[in-house]
């Protein structure tokens, strides 16, 4: 009797032990597949639809909308059975309308874009080309909105570059048909030139009602509600050169953060260019300070990593961190501008000249 009561116990441990054990990964190495291949593409606003069909959706420098399908999508389609994916792509630039897209937001009911320069045009996307509309219309010659990201299906915000004294932040309230702009006297005072860096859409993250966003000052800006009232915090990260700030922001939940950036000029230098914060944004630390990764343009949580696993893109590679930026492990060379994770081990990354699925190995 006594033994069969250790044998519980010892079972009770092991059951606990394991339940209570995070979902702790350790990549080794990152399995890359192109999937569009074009030397005139350049993609920074990437994301991932999830309806009946799961699917990476960009925007290009060149006006391309494209939405690349599964094989259950197409296998009734003769001509594509052969393939494992279909990239349908179409072009939004006319002879005089030549459009260039940074930003991108999906919500369950449709997609979002946003050039940059004047004049800053929001479209709202449709698969086919002849529903595209736009919505928002900006002339100055400052306007230049760099991310875009939704609440909810009929909520969501754009950000750009500060003009009279003030970052643009545009708002919807009714699913995207209409947008305003927030005024001066709702948001915190500008610095100088201060705005965003267009090189990931990852300038802005949005938890339930929290919103941060991350500026060319190393500032964050935080909206308790939906973007109806606003405070800033200035994080110690490097900003003294037009060519540094925060370059990408994400959250694993409303306390855990973590920004990078650094100089895309001196893509080596790993200083002052990693931040994490625990408090919501309240408070921001260096860390993995002097250690790479150095300059990267976008960083993402790894789902399911309970906050420690984070991967970090840039036209200098692809590194991971498994100890919430703590350290980090250079995976790759190859070059990416933002990286969006399907679950926890996969990813599509996109850049100059492709977009890939990455698959992240023990």
């Amino acid at each position: 009797m006594k033994h069969f009561i250790l044998v519980l116990i010892a079972l009770f441990f092991c059951a606990t032990s394991a339940v209570s054990r995070p979902n702790q990964k350790d990549f080794k190495k990152v399995e890359i597949e192109t999937l569009v291949k074009d030397s005139t593409l350049n993609v920074r606003a990437l994301e991932i639809i999830k309806s009946e069909f799961t699917a990476p959706v960009y925007l290009s420098s060149k006006g391309d909308y494209g939405i690349i399908y599964p094989k259950a999508v197409f296998n009734h389609v003769d001509s594509l059975k052969a393939k494992a994916f279909y990239n349908h792509q179409i072009n939004l630039s006319t002879d005089t309308l030549k459009l260039n897209f940074r930003a991108l937001a999906v919500t369950s009911k449709a997609g979002f874009g946003i050039t940059v320069g004047s004049p800053a045009l929001l479209y709202k996307l449709d698969a086919d080309k002849a529903k595209h509309r736009v919505v928002y219309s900006e002339n100055h010659p400052k306007v230049f909105y760099d991310a875009m990201d939704f609440w909810n299906d009929q909520e969501g915000i754009a950000i750009g570059d500060s003009i009279d004294g003030c970052l643009s932040v545009i708002i919807t309230r009714d699913g995207g048909d209409t947008w305003e702009k927030c005024p001066c006297s709702d948001l915190p005072k500008g610095l100088e030139n201060e705005g965003a860096f267009a090189a990931s859409d990852t300038n802005i993250k949005i938890i339930g009602h929290d919103t941060w966003v991350a500026t060319t000052a190393g500032r964050v800006y935080y909206s308790p509600d939906k973007g109806r009232t606003w405070e800033v915090c200035q994080t110690p990260i490097k900003m003294e050169k037009e060519t540094e700030g925060i370059f990408s922001i994400d959250f694993y939940d409303a306390l855990q953060g973590f920004a990078i950036g650094g100089d895309f000029t001196k893509p080596e230098d790993n200083s002052y260019n990693k931040i994490r914060t625990s408090d919501g944004g309240k408070t921001w630390e260096l860390v993995a300070q002097n250690q790479n990764p150095g300059y990267r343009s976008c960083v993402q949580y790894i789902p399911n990593s309970k906050g420690k696993g984070l991967v970090a893109v840039g036209f200098k590679g692809i590194d991971y961190s498994k100890d919430g930026g703590n350290s980090w492990k250079h995976l790759s060379d190859e070059g990416f501008y933002t990286i969006r994770f399907l679950n926890d081990s996969v990813a599509y990354a996109a850049g100059a000249g492709r977009i890939a699925k990455l698959s992240f190995k023990e």
